[in-house]
């Protein structure tokens, strides 16, 4: 995994950091490509059961599209007369999205700085953002003749609504934090100096947590909507069963009972 994407796993929280601040944590390919092992990684090992995706730096959660990187591609393809350039949609940002949205354990979103573009899509693939409050959020595609990628075209209308998610991607601006948590987009807002901390309590509280039930409630909520109210009913009665026979929810009981608080194994 390349150095301008860090993970780490402790006590069963995946820490996924964008490590290139000097570029405002803009996606070349190498960090599309360390990303994308990373969330997939995470995803995968039964160990981690929460994940925090944030980065380094002060100004920029993620900006991107490296737009440099971007520039010399698209000459080389007109050059080759081939058209690889935006295959990056389909070889590294559909997988990234499709990794944060389906895992079967939460993901929180620490936001940083600016989020643009890809690096929006990739905050709203979280299931939960601390979002500091110096940190804005804007879509950017249409800005350079792009449209939606990222799996915003899927998620952005499901947090403000698509009216909200037309305006914001016909006219890209920028979204402060206070709009941002009127919106939805963002949980919670806090002072930029304590961003990375209350990330991690979040985060790590969601790591000691029930974990079979957080992936049932993720599941749950994205089949709700696109399915009917009788067909949701149905769901929940099926998730329920699986919940209710994991060891989490036995643990859950006996410390209610026992007047204790619950040490979860995730199970």
């Amino acid at each position: 995994m390349a150095d301008t994407v860090l993970y780490e796993v402790t006590d069963g929280l995946a820490t996924i950091t964008l490590n290139r601040p000097e570029a405002m944590n803009a996606l070349n390919i190498a960090t599309k490509v360390a990303l994308r092992e990373a969330v997939q990684s995470a995803a995968a090992d039964d160990a981690v059961r929460a994940v925090l995706l944030t980065a380094a730096g002060e100004r920029a959660f993620c900006v991107g599209q490296d737009l440099k990187e971007h520039i010399g591609l698209l000459a080389a393809d007109r050059e080759a007369g081939e058209g690889q350039t935006m295959s990056t949609v389909r070889e590294h940002y559909n997988p990234i999205a499709r990794a944060l949205v389906g895992m079967r354990k939460p993901v929180v979103a620490g936001v940083n700085g600016v989020a643009a573009g890809a690096g929006f899509g990739f905050a709203l693939a979280a299931d939960y953002r601390v979002v500091a409050d110096t940190a804005s959020f804007n879509t950017s595609f249409a800005g350079v003749a792009l449209t939606a990628d990222s799996g915003i075209s899927w998620t952005l209308p499901r947090v403000v609504g698509p009216g909200r998610a037309a305006d914001l991607l016909f006219f890209p601006r920028s979204v402060k934090a206070q709009e941002a948590y009127e919106l939805g987009i963002a949980n919670r807002v806090v002072p930029a100096a304590e961003l990375r901390a209350e990330a991690e309590k979040v985060a790590r509280e969601l790591a000691e947590g029930p974990t079979v039930a957080y992936a049932a409630l993720k599941e749950s909520m994205a089949y709700a909507l696109t399915h009917t109210f009788d067909e949701a009913l149905e769901k929940e009665d099926e998730l329920q069963g699986r919940a209710g026979a994991s060891e989490d929810h036995a643990i859950a009981v006996r410390a209610f009972v026992n007047k204790e608080k619950p040490r979860y194994l995730g199970r």
